[in-house]
């Protein structure tokens, strides 16, 4: 695998609701975006939240309904793509080799809603096997960075990291309809996009202090950090890519990267 990807998964709502752009990007994965077929996938999504890095070490992926007052026809979606129990010990390996002092197994921990809506689109048939690691929120950019970079050698065995977060992810100001994008939400989507495009990764690491707004796109970065995982497991000097772009609710984002090792 010469990529990694972070991609916006936005609303849960993009699991029944077709007018969502971003699923019709991710319908067309295949096709368009990635056609080799992975070995597994490695999922870091902003919905496990741990205090250390955690694995899920199962043969059988459950669904998890990690949403709450929802039309009930999502409640009745499942996605049960088979574990990666050996990739989740080899996860492990490569983080205690990096000097991540601990990492947890966890051996009934499923799939959260920010692995299984994107991949319900993205691998539909639900035959490739994932292991999802968690995101650590008291952490920095810089170590979610160096957690991707641990977990580099992993593209060479024909695993897909992914991370699956948001770009602006302030649940506090979404708007219903076709809203316009508010400057703030605007301008960081823009910082970050130039930032990545121009290789400016030291800059993403530290977009608490660097990008405009950035308390206001992400009042908690739970939603960020898989980005700078897969940033960091691209490999030094890697390229990014804008591979897709578009907005729901006035303030969600849902721009997407890939990010390639330059040879």
């Amino acid at each position: 695998m010469e990529s990694t990807f972070f991609i916006s998964h936005g609303s849960p709502m993009m699991s029944i609701d077709e007018s969502i752009p971003a699923r019709h990007f991710l319908g067309a994965w295949k096709e368009t975006v990635f056609p080799q077929r992975p070995k597994a996938i490695l999922i870091i999504s902003g919905h496990w939240d741990t205090k250390e890095p955690s694995v899920n070490v199962v043969h059988r992926n459950e669904t998890i309904y990690d949403f709450y007052n929802f039309p009930k026809p999502m409640y009745q979606l499942k996605y049960p793509a088979p574990g990666a129990p050996e990739l989740a010990k080899r996860v492990k390996e490569l983080l205690l080799a990096s000097g991540f002092t601990r990492v947890n197994e966890d051996t009934k921990r499923g799939l959260d809603h920010g692995a299984w809506v994107p991949l319900m689109f993205m691998y539909p048939e639900a035959d490739v096997p994932v292991c999802q690691l968690s995101i650590q929120s008291h952490r920095d950019g810089t170590y979610h960075y160096n957690l991707g970079k641990a977990l580099e050698p992993l593209k060479e065995e024909g695993i897909l990291i992914l991370g699956s977060g948001s770009t602006t992810h302030n649940l506090r100001d979404i708007h219903f309809g076709d809203a316009p994008v508010p400057a703030w939400a605007s301008e960081f989507d823009t910082w970050l996009k130039d930032a990545l495009l121009e290789g400016r990764y030291e800059d993403v690491n530290h977009y608490d202090e660097k990008a405009p707004h950035a308390k206001k796109a992400h009042p908690w970065p739970d939603h960020f950090y898989p980005l700078h995982v897969a940033m960091g497991a691209a490999g030094v000097n890697a390229k990014a890519k804008l591979i897709h772009h578009s907005w729901t609710n006035g303030t969600l984002s849902y721009a997407s990267y890939e990010f390639t090792k330059n040879s």
